[in-house]
């Protein structure tokens, strides 16, 4: 089996977030994660292959989406959240869609099986988990930590826990 790696360090985690954006795919958004979901459920590639996040020390380029967790991690995010407020929650103009959770859900399976990435909750968590999770300062980053369409879903270990499961399967 071929293992996507420079020396020893290989592509190892899966991280999800969310744009903070409209549904649109924007070019910034492209610069930072390797892939993106738009409102339509539509998966559109970033400027930078995952590959390129195994060494973040080359000056060749990567997809700077986790404040010290680059380098091995893969960026997924749905383009989503514009204006969402932690506490009282409110998801904002642009809540996460039930289809952009599910081609994400997909993608993250598909990811975690092309490059070996077992199933763990420092392996594939979202963005809000890092901090916990990893022990890497996020300040206060809390996507995503909720689902708008499933408002009994709350906290970064629940959301985190349900993307874990269905990625497992």
């Amino acid at each position: 089996m071929y293992l996507y790696s420079k020396g020893s360090v290989m592509l190892n985690k899966i991280i999800c977030h969310w744009t903070a954006g409209s549904y649109t795919v924007n070019e910034q958004d492209k610069e930072h994660y390797h892939f993106i979901i738009d409102g339509t459920g539509k998966v559109v590639t970033g400027d930078y292959p995952p590959e390129a996040n195994i060494s973040t020390s080359d000056a060749d380029g990567y997809a700077a989406h986790t404040k010290g967790c680059n380098t091995g991690a893969i960026g997924v995010s749905l383009a989503a959240m514009a204006g969402a407020v932690e506490n009282p929650f409110d998801a904002g103009k642009y809540p996460i869609l039930q289809l952009q959770w599910g081609a994400m859900v997909k993608l993250v399976a598909d990811l975690a099986k092309k490059y070996n990435i077992p199933v763990s909750t420092r392996t594939i968590l979202t963005h809000a988990e890092v901090e916990v999770n990893l022990g890497v300062d996020q300040n206060g980053k809390w996507d995503i930590a909720r689902l708008p369409f499933e408002p009994g879903v709350v906290g970064a270990k629940a959301v985190g826990d349900i993307l874990r499961i269905v990625t497992g399967k």
